[in-house]
Order: C-alpha cells, then structure tokens, then sequence
C-alpha cells in the first residue's frame, strides 16, 4: 500500500478514487486512458468554483502515486441525489405507495438553484464552452460528417454568454450534505452559456438508461416522472434568472450530438439521441 493511500471508494471512465492521508481527503487517479493535463485541468476549475465561494469540494494537490498522476480533493461525507432518488424509488414500491407524479422525487428545485448558483458567476482562465462543444461533435462517431456540419451550424447561430458553466450536470455528481448541495468532478467545467448546463440536464433526464445494477424501481419512477422532473427543473431556474425553457430548446440539438462522445453511456441511449437529433435537423 503507498503511503496515505486509503480504500477505494469510487471509480468513472478516467479515474478510480480512494481515500487518502487521514480519511478527510480523496485522491482521484488516473486511468492509463486519461492524461495528467486533464487532472490538472479539473484541480484548476475546481480552484475556480472554490475562489467564487461555490459549493464544491475544496481543492488540494496534483501528486504522483506509484507512476500514476493523482488529483486530490476535500472528501465530501453526503449522499447523492441519485442513491436518494433510488432509494425513494424503493421504498416507495415496498410500502406499496400511490406515486404522485407532482413531487420532487429527484430533487430536480435543488439542482436548478445549484445550477443558478453556479451560472451567477463569470470568470476568466476556462476553456470556451463552444469550441469544447464543437470539438465533440465533430467528433461523434454516429453522425454523417453532413449531419455534424448541420448541428454545428446551428450551434453558431446561436447567442454567446460568458458564464461559469459545470458541464455536467448529473445527479450523481450533486452531493447533499446537512441540506445543502455540493456539487464535484469540474473536469468539464468552462465559460460559455447556462442553458447548454440546462439542455444537458433536460437531456439527461428525458433519455437516460439506468444502469442495470440499479433496482428495476428507480428505472420504473423515473420513467413516470421524467417530464415532471424537468417541468420542476425549468419552474425553479426561471424563478430565479428569468431563463426560460424556450431559451434552452435551441440548445438541445447541440447538446445531444455532443453527449454521443461520453462516457458511460449506453447504446440504448446513443439511439434515442441519434434519432432525436436527426430529427430536429429533418425540422430545421
């Protein structure tokens, strides 16, 4: 065992996570697929959003661990909306509860003033949001290169803001602790438009496959209460900053093509994008 190398607790597509030192800190590992500069590149915008005052983990170091490149981070003790969503989602079907479509069983209100919170904020020294965004589409395998020279179009046609964006705005990387959200992994994090944020969110809960290891519960909820989840989301971000879900449609074309290159996503899900993308270009 290297020194202050603790347990695993985590893994992504790019790196494992363990515990490291004395338990209050994380240490985020690289994977052989995933080059020290993205580490580094996720410490500098987590240091951005932790100079703003956001809710985010505290930064620390890049370190080398046995040959391998290691980010280390404040450990956040809280329980993701997303093991509260299934959770819910359980316990609901064993006690054999009426499902009222209306509540907020994936805390879709939090997020949108986590979002808002986040957006309210212009920095400089981050990647630009548009030309990440177009960099991955031309760069989705699943679409004709005429299919992707039309999504970008339209994606240019489009205004250009300069706000501090997450770029990932998955349930699983929003922390609650004593009520408050704390949300992690910045790798994806720049400066361009809140409403890609929220087209990415919108996409996510109207499209995503749950993993099969999750109980067949969680997939039956979500799929009842999809849009009522993004009905929620886009009531409490309009509340606060006025943007609407008009703002963010445009936004979703560009938004699903680039999903395409993630990681961790199922064909399933490759498919009902593809066939939405496609068909908002046959509209345009």
């Amino acid at each position: 065992m290297v020194h202050g190398l603790g347990n695993k607790i985590g893994e992504g597509g790019c790196a494992e996570v363990f515990e490291w030192e004395d338990g209050s800190k994380i240490i985020k590992l690289a994977k052989p697929n995933t080059i020290p500069a993205a580490l580094q590149a996720e410490l500098h915008h987590c240091r951005t959003a932790w100079s703003c005052g956001l809710p985010v983990p505290r930064p620390y170091d890049l370190v080398d661990v046995g040959g391998r490149s290691g980010a280390v981070f404040e450990r956040i003790y809280g329980e993701p909306i997303m093991k509260r969503f299934v959770e819910r989602a359980v316990e609901q079907s064993r006690l054999q509860q009426p499902m009222d479509i209306m509540d907020d069983y994936i805390d879709a209100k939090i997020t949108a003033q986590l979002f808002h919170q986040i957006h309210s904020h212009s920095v400089a020294n981050m990647p630009s949001q548009r030309e990440n965004i177009r960099n991955d589409i031309s760069r989705a395998q699943y679409l004709t290169e005429a299919e992707k020279a039309a999504v970008i179009a339209e994606l240019d046609e489009l205004p250009i803001r300069q706000q501090l964006c997450h770029g990932d705005p998955n349930p699983g990387n929003i922390l609650l602790r004593d009520n408050d959200a704390v949300i992690i992994d910045w790798n994806n994090a720049s400066i361009g438009n809140p409403e890609a944020d929220l087209a990415e969110y919108v996409i996510m809960i109207r499209y995503a496959i749950l993993p099969p290891h999750l109980p067949n519960e969680a997939s039956v909820l979500l799929d009842a209460t999809r849009e009522t989840c993004i009905t929620l989301f886009m009531e409490e971000y309009e509340r606060l900053s006025g943007i609407r879900y008009a703002d963010v449609e445009p936004w979703i074309l560009p938004m699903a093509a680039r999903k395409l290159v993630a990681d961790g996503i199922f064909e399933e899900e490759k498919c009902l994008l593809i066939n939405e993308i496609r068909r908002r270009l046959h509209i345009c």
